[in-house]
């Protein structure tokens, strides 16, 4: 056992220190009982103690450090992105209605969620919109969603009377505080403009609003909920960070994927994950090739029966 790497980690220094001290008592202890056969005894029962309280100190920052893995694996930070389809002004309104869902879900939860940047249409709909959630287990329950999500229903715009289906995209992005990969400072373009929507004179007059454009990826992060440019900055960076890692790991999923066949998904946002059928009353999860009905419920974030079927399918997979 190194004791050296608890003394490194922040949450265990404390505990590695208490348990240097019970080993120096213990050493101590020992030196007594062989050089006085008297105390021999009572120094038995003492060192019993010690060691009880050592196996004590152990096992505390074993479950800190292991609690800290599982934290890595499944953080409790995600940003989460709802972008409008095909399917023009009612595939921007499915793209709200999802947006929708999860937080009302996120507040059944506990969760905090805010927005980090919102592009509407012009019926009022997101052509995009990124969220930052963060609460326990947001990354382990939301991690399936990622993919596309279509809607088949009548519009209100729809004079006929015709079905319609639309799409929207969905990623989820575990925001990790150890990111893999490394970002070039060389490598980056940043945009500054004003913020849009409610804050105040600050908001409309100074330019927060960060954009920030990956060269040789094409990607790019806007984020314009902090006040200030500085924090807008730090925030999309996290952001661009977490979605270069999730693209190496979609990556990765995919040379992978014919050797997995069962698998729950890609985490492609390419991939046709589910369809909502309003006049059917109906939602399919195409991975899991099951169904629930009352859309009603479930649009107004009663997604548990949903997550618990993926949850149980990947237990099975794995």
């Amino acid at each position: 056992m190194d004791i050296d790497t608890y003394k490194q980690n922040h949450k265990t220094a404390y505990l590695a220190a208490e348990y240097e001290r019970l080993s120096k008592e213990e050493a101590d202890l020992k030196a007594l009982a062989e050089s006085d056969v008297s105390m021999r005894e009572l120094a038995e029962g003492d060192l019993a103690a010690l060691l009880a309280q050592k196996e004590a100190l152990l096992v505390q920052m074993e479950g800190i450090v292991e609690s800290e893995k599982e934290e890595e694996t499944f953080p409790n930070e995600i940003v989460l992105e709802v972008r409008g389809g095909a399917g023009g002004e009612e595939a921007a309104l499915f793209a709200e209605e999802l947006a929708n869902m999860y937080q009302r879900y996120a507040e059944k939860k506990g969760w905090n969620v805010r927005v980090v940047n919102e592009s509407k249409s012009s019926l009022g709909g997101y052509k995009e919109a990124s969220f930052e959630i963060s609460g326990k287990d947001a990354y382990r329950l939301l991690r399936f969603e990622t993919g596309v999500h279509r809607v088949q229903r009548i519009p209100a715009t729809e004079k006929m009377g015709r079905i319609h289906t639309s799409t929207a995209s969905i990623a989820v992005l575990p925001i990790r505080k150890t990111i893999a990969v490394e970002i070039n400072p060389a490598d980056l373009e940043y945009e500054f403009s004003r913020s849009g929507g409610a804050g105040g004179q600050n908001v409309n007059k100074v330019e927060t609003a960060v954009r920030i454009i990956h060269k040789p990826t094409g990607i790019d992060v806007r984020c314009q909920s902090e006040r200030s440019q500085q924090k807008n900055r730090e925030k999309a960076l996290s952001i661009l960070g977490a979605k270069l890692q999730a693209a190496k790991e979609e990556e990765e999923a995919k040379k992978h994927a014919a050797a997995r066949k069962d698998q729950i998904g890609t985490g492609d946002r390419s991939e046709k994950i589910r369809t909502y059928n309003f006049p059917q009353d109906r939602l399919t999860d195409h991975r899991l090739k099951e169904s629930w009905h009352n859309l009603e419920g479930i649009m107004m974030g009663a997604l548990d029966p949903i997550f618990e079927t993926l949850q149980s399918a990947e237990g099975k997979e794995n």
